[in-house]
């Protein structure tokens, strides 16, 4: 046998491998197209702003304008659309900073409710598949929930008259515009237009992760034999420490590198355990990993996104009250949430 074929024996396992991971993206990349199309669809036709006609009945209890309601409306539409009329209603005077506060915090699901048809139902249940994706999803649904409940609670108790003054209110305040009446086919268009974008962002990195993890799983002796020899330190050593201390929360090891990738990125958190659903993980230890994973991401997109985001709305002092309010609400509803779903 020639060196060149017993090189390429040598890798007689791959070929299998990447059919194998290259036909589970290729289904995915089918129902992500679907998905998203129809999510973009519905947008289009005015589903979410229909939804979102409902929260200008949580106003009332939580103390708060009428208009806010069109905030929220907003947000759902446009997170800067609906952030901005609030920073307009604190300029001006209607609401004060504890006003504002609460209303930024009844916003939170129905902020949610936006990602639901652009991300969560089109992209991300399709990775993980129908049991755990609308475990996650509805796990973080209420999450978001429970926090506008928490607004709506506060601005029941905490606010008055006199963090309110009606009489302030901007005259121009409207929910974001449509913008030109298009007909049925353009709004058809637009969105087979808008999956085939989203399709070019997704399905190559889609590939990338399915096939490295494929690779990652199967080889994972031979790989972990590879990093003793360069490096003198036996993997299996520190994937026990790991395990025990995932252990201690009821986390398998396996969610540690789940956990670190999901820091970085929702989509190749999913990626990166859809695959171990079922041998490594239950669904709802998979969902309680991806929760954990969304705590340890806030660190990243406090830096990456809020602060930029939160500080050109509101300026740098209230932009960090909202960041902190923010954060900590999520943090502690994302945490009873997870000893939820790891109880017995």
């Amino acid at each position: 046998m020639s060196p060149v074929v017993a090189q390429l024996a040598a890798f007689d396992w791959l070929l299998p491998l990447l059919g194998t991971a290259l036909s589970r993206v290729a289904r995915i990349a089918v129902f992500v197209a679907v998905g998203v199309y129809l999510a973009n669809v519905a947008v289009a036709f005015g589903a979410v702003e229909r939804i979102a006609a409902l929260s200008r009945y949580l106003t009332d209890p939580a103390n708060l304008p009428d208009e806010v309601g069109t905030a929220i409306l907003a947000t759902t539409a446009s997170t800067t659309a609906g952030y901005g009329m609030l920073a307009e209603f604190r300029e001006s005077g209607t609401l004060d900073d504890r006003a504002t506060l609460i209303a930024v915090t009844i916003n939170t699901f129905f902020g949610f409710v936006q990602h639901i048809f652009t991300f969560y139902a089109p992209v991300l249940i399709p990775i993980l598949g129908l049991e755990v994706g609308l475990l996650y999803v509805g796990s973080r649904a209420g999450i978001a929930l429970a926090i506008t409940l928490v607004g709506i609670l506060a601005g029941a108790v905490l606010l008055s008259d006199g963090n309110v003054d009606r009489a302030s209110m901007p005259d121009d305040v409207t929910a974001p515009d449509g913008g030109e009446e298009t007909t049925t086919r353009e709004k058809l268009r637009d969105a087979a237009d808008s999956t085939w974008d989203k399709l070019k962002d997704i399905v190559p990195r889609l590939a990338v992760v399915y096939v490295f993890v494929t690779i990652l799983v199967e080889r994972w002796e031979s790989i972990s034999r590879g990093i003793e020899s360069l490096t003198g330190v036996d993997p299996a050593t520190v994937t026990a420490v790991v395990e025990s201390l995932t252990t201690l929360v009821g986390l398998p090891g396996a969610a540690v590198p789940v956990i670190t990738v999901f820091a970085f990125d929702t989509t190749l958190g999913a990626l990166t355990i859809a695959p171990l659903v079922g041998e490594v993980f239950t669904p709802r230890t998979a969902v309680a990993t991806m929760l954990v994973g969304g705590i340890v991401s806030f660190a990243f997109s406090t830096f990456k996104r809020s602060i930029p985001f939160q500080y050109g709305i509101w300026g740098a002092e209230f932009g960090s009250k909202v960041i902190l309010v923010n954060t900590g609400l999520k943090v502690v509803f994302i945490g009873v949430a997870v000893v939820l779903l790891l109880v017995p």
